[in-house]
């Protein structure tokens, strides 16, 4: 035969956990040449992939399931934290992202075809999307090859789906399980999984058929309290600025099925259709109990901290700084001398959800002749999602203490000038109305009821736990029963939207490969590959806020949308001081019905102000509008070699692709074209030195292409004053990427192995995100004695959003103001990835006869250790954080989510039934935006935060009871590890903390 496999893939032994084999064409070749060994379970799963990555012709990571649907863990992402060199970030405690060797921009297929995310990057399909039930497999290309799709900077996941020719038997199996978070409050949630396959014999030629359906219903609960000390009192110290008591309530219900039907007319041909279907419903009941107003009362002798901390900021660029005081433990409140506005209890509950259809169809076909190969595929990737928002904000009104106007003045001085400006009055000493507070002032002229007022707070942010609630030893302290009645609560905002993003990509290749006879070139490969992508975004959001009581309707008018918050926020960590007691609009009900919801709210506002208040506005906003459309035609050589115990390839791909971006200019819908053409060089090398003993070499070029929303036209307003204006940059290029791969592999026993690898990455025209802040200037008359311009040119710096109603930055009576504003661009000076990949596997099985049931352990380890040089964007002071830290104090950016050193370590044992997995999981220090509380970088002092470093103890049992049924249980984050975010520096100023929850999963397997 002139398409035999090279001599390590012919020496592969036949692993399967459930009568599937991947390479079948291998396998029969090599029936007559080695004795075919069925293993199944984790030592099936990890000989197979072991096996697999040793007679890959490139640098590739395999992952299979030890049983039907059953890989490691339950979430791709999770599962992918297995490999070494791959690093996962999480959503409240769910895997959500992956960096291989540190980057997030990858690419995601299922079967080797492209996918697409519900955004609007380009990594591909969401990991929470699919369940891991229904993969069979998981393969993580490192080095790519020149028929390789590019598009990636750490790698290649390809998720495999099983293939129904390739079955041994029929297949049949049903799981059950139930998942309970500790920090739940609901009952455990369903995960229901299925899978059917098999294939057979007709005058037609083999057929084949497989479906694997899932249905998980998800909840994911993380608390995160954040304190912002951002700002200096008059003795230089750091003053609290925001309080925040965070919850994030992630529900999941989605819907999988992957099915494939096969074809084998003859012995030379097969056909085949894929189609993968994903629905998911992602909704979050997320609620923010504020203390707004703090930094207000900083110098005031009765909020002044009892206990402070050293705060040491390290160095940032060329700075460093001397050590800060800091508020540690102290209370915050009403006083009869000071005032009694400030700090406010405010509520907000969140529904960010997001509903999201995803499919991939594929039909292809293949022809095996005597001296080449043929194929050729028709893909579509397609995902719409719906991302409806419902954001509603009540302020308690506290009846221990009395409520304040802002009065308005103009009068004349003693040197005969007119002055104005504005007073707060409380309504004390016989003050019982505006017009009272109004009289009261010389030369008052008019002046509103704010619509919140002064409750105390006590806070110990000691110990790494950010801890603060209403103060219970003031005078002011509401009750139990005040803090749960209707009647002390007033509306003041409503944000309602349903964004909407449509992203596909359809694409056709053809491959084909010609075997050569007696030569060292053993084949050439040619191929051609055409995609159109595109990707289309239209936000639907409106929103209104009122900061006074003429506007502000009372709890009592929408009283059945009010309910009790959760009381649990303290079971994270045992916490005494938290905010328990408050009401929220239910978030169940604005998701399951917003239209009735927002009903509700417009009728308590219109009877209370006496006529037709705001509505919001929900029509499409063509500013925010874009549309990104691509074609790509690519071109593969790649030549084939092997000599003696020397194998591999080297080719060239070219890459052309032609871009337009539409979005809306002076109203009209207007396009921005453009386009690239490039070559990547690709080349493999692979010595076998011994028949256990492997190097790889490998070199190449890639590219990452801008993702879609960095090229939008448009841009996002809210009404936020402290959120930044993200805007597109239709010019950015393509980064490119020089890869180099070396590694050494050690088969020294059966199923184990020792590797070290060493890569690099040059990247030139690398992405970036600049920040471009809007200064502050002092002002009286604000509560944080600081204001920003409401000038729409701006003269200072700043994006002018029409849409801000200012809270601390400005007069809350004049809308719109001047905010920080973010643009995407290409950086101009090279960076420079480099790392070191260490890994063992060893598995005992080998030593039955002398250690017994011992010899049902093994162990996988790796370690990464990587750094990251070069690049000239910089994050520099602006605003609050100019103020603490200095004006024009710059920085090196870096590279997002890039951990220096990160390592994993598995235990496991499989023996007599009983299967056995714990796997810790350790990653350094990294930089984030990710940050907690709706915050951005104006609140943590202008930089990223730093998320430090942090392990996580991940385990499962299952047992055999018979050969169909199987039982067992699971259990992520198995110790309830926290997270710490720091502001400038690790370890430096405390900005948030995550407490994310423990899950646990029981159930069963059933096989027929």
């Amino acid at each position: 035969m002139h398409f035999k496999k090279h001599t390590i893939a012919m020496a592969v032994l036949s692993v399967s956990a459930f009568g599937y084999s991947a390479n079948t064409i291998a396998q029969e070749e090599a029936a007559d040449e080695t004795e075919v060994i069925q293993v199944s379970g984790i030592r099936g799963s990890l000989l197979t992939a072991l096996n697999e990555k040793r007679s890959a012709d490139n640098l590739v990571e395999v992952i299979q399931a030890d049983d039907i649907g059953k890989l490691p863990d339950q979430n791709l992402a999770e599962v992918l934290e297995n490999v070494t060199g791959i690093q996962i970030t999480r959503t409240a405690g769910v895997g959500t992202g992956v960096q291989i060797r540190g980057t997030n921009a990858n690419r995601v297929e299922i079967n080797g075809v492209s996918t697409v995310g519900s955004g609007g990057g380009r990594n591909g399909i969401d990991f929470e999307d699919v369940s891991a039930a229904i993969i069979a497999g998981v393969e993580v290309t490192k080095s790519p090859q020149a028929k390789t799709i590019e598009g990636s900077v750490g790698g290649t996941i390809n998720l495999k789906t099983i293939r129904p020719l390739a079955l041994d038997d029929t297949l049949a199996s049903v799981r059950v399980q139930a998942e309970n978070s500790s920090l739940s409050t609901e009952s455990a949630k369903p995960r229901l999984s299925a899978t059917f396959g098999k294939n057979w014999e007709s005058d037609l030629g083999k057929f084949g058929f497989v479906i694997a359906g899932s249905y998980i219903e998800q909840e994911a609960v993380s608390f995160r309290p954040r304190t912002d000390r951002d700002s200096l009192d008059n003795d230089g110290n750091l003053a609290i600025q925001f309080l925040t008591q965070e919850q994030e309530n992630d529900d999941y219900e989605t819907v999988n099925i992957a099915t494939t039907l096969e074809w084998a007319p003859n012995e030379n041909s097969k056909f085949y259709f894929d189609a993968i279907i994903n629905e998911q419903e992602q909704s979050r009941d997320q609620y923010r109990a504020q203390a707004s107003g703090v930094s207000a009362l900083k110098n005031k002798d009765a909020s002044k901290p009892d206990e402070y901390e050293v705060v040491n900021f390290g160095t940032k660029g060329d700075h460093s700084w001397p050590d800060f005081k800091a508020a540690l433990k102290g209370s915050i409140g009403p006083d009869a001398s000071e005032g009694f506005d400030n700090p406010n209890l405010r509520i907000s509950s969140e529904t960010g959800s997001r509903v999201t259809d995803t499919e991939v169809f594929v039909f292809g076909g293949e022809f095996q002749a005597e001296q080449f190969k043929i194929s050729a595929e028709i893909a579509t990737s397609s995902s719409d999602s719906v991302k409806p928002k419902f954001e509603s904000t009540v302020n308690f009104i506290n009846p221990k203490a009395p409520l304040v106007s802002r009065i308005n003045y103009e009068r004349t001085n003693g040197d005969g000038e007119v002055e104005t400006g504005r007073v707060e009055v409380p309504f004390i000493d016989g003050i019982d109305s505006l017009e009272d507070a109004i009289a009261s002032v010389d030369g008052g002229t008019s002046g509103i009821i704010y619509n919140d007022n002064a409750t105390p707070f006590a806070y110990d942010l000691s110990g790494g736990t950010l801890s603060f609630g209403i103060d219970p030893n003031s005078a002011y302290t509401p009750t139990k029963e005040q803090l749960l009645d209707p009647k002390n609560y007033v509306f003041e905002k409503l944000e309602k939207g349903g964004d909407l993003q449509k992203n596909s990509e359809d694409s056709f290749r053809i491959d084909a490969e010609y075997y050569i006879d007696d030569s060292v070139i053993t084949s050439i490969d040619v191929g051609y590959r055409f995609n159109k992508s595109s990707s289309e975004y239209t936000r639907i959001n409106g929103s209104f806020s009122y900061g006074d009581m003429t506007r502000a309707a009372n709890g009592e008018l929408f009283k059945e949308l009010l309910v009790p918050g959760p009381d649990n926020f303290g079971s994270a960590d045992d916490r005494e001081l938290y905010i328990k007691d408050f009401l929220w609009i239910d978030p169940d009900r604005s998701f399951s019905d917003p239209q009735g919801t927002v009903d509700i709210i417009y009728n308590a506002l219109d009877t209370h102000y006496g006529s037709q208040s705001s509505r919001v506005n929900e029509t499409p906003q063509n500013s925010s509008y874009y549309l990104v459309e691509e074609d790509t035609n690519a071109f593969y050589a790649q030549a084939n070699f092997e000599y003696e115990n020397i194998r591999g390839n080297f080719g060239l791909r070219h890459v052309s692709t032609e871009v337009q971006s539409s979005g809306y200019v002076d109203g009209v819908l207007t396009p921005i074209k453009g386009d690239y053409s490039l070559v990547l060089p690709r080349i493999n090398v692979i010595a076998d030195l011994t028949d256990d003993m492997v190097v790889r070499f490998g070199v190449g070029k890639d590219i990452r292409r801008p993702d879609f929303d960095s090229l939008k036209y448009g841009y996002n307003l809210n009404d936020n004053e402290n959120t930044a204006v993200a805007l597109g940059n239709p010019g950015l290029a393509p980064e490119e990427v020089q890869s180099f791969d070396l590694s050494w592999e050690w088969y020294f026993a059966e199923g184990s192995v020792v590797s070290v690898g060493y890569f690099t990455k040059l990247r030139t025209d690398i992405f970036g995100t600049k920040t471009f802040g809007a200064p502050l200037h002092p002002d009286p008359t604000t509560d944080s004695g600081t204001a920003r311009s409401n000038d729409p040119s701006c003269p200072g710096g700043g994006f002018y959003n029409p849409n801000v109603v200012p809270s601390l930055l400005g007069n809350p009576d004049v809308k719109g103001l001047c905010v920080d504003y973010t643009q995407d661009s290409n950086d101009d000076v090279s960076t420079m990835q480099s790392g070191w990949e260490f890994a063992v596997q060893y598995d005992l099985a080998g030593f039955e006869d002398k250690l017994g049931w011992a010899s049902g352990f093994g162990v996988m380890a790796n370690y990464t250790m990587q750094e990251f040089n070069g690049g000239s964007i910089e994050d520099c002071t602006f605003s609050r954080g100019a103020d603490v830290l200095g004006d024009d104090v710059c920085a090196e950016r870096g590279l997002e989510d890039f951990s220096e050193d990160a390592y994993n370590f598995t235990l496991y044992y499989e023996k007599y039934g009983l299967s056995a997995r714990m796997r810790y999981t350790w990653r350094d220090a990294f930089t984030s935006t990710d940050f907690g509380g709706g915050s951005s970088t104006s609140s943590t002092l202008s930089f990223p935060v730093v998320t430090s470093a942090r392990g996580q103890l991940n385990a499962s049992v299952t047992y055999d009871i018979t050969e169909q049924l199987n039982v067992g249980v699971e259990a992520v984050n198995l110790t309830e590890q926290g997270v710490e975010q720091y502001c400038v520096n690790d370890g430096a100023l405390l900005c948030f903390v995550g407490l994310p929850d423990r899950r646990v999963t029981a159930g069963a397997t059933y096989k027929f």
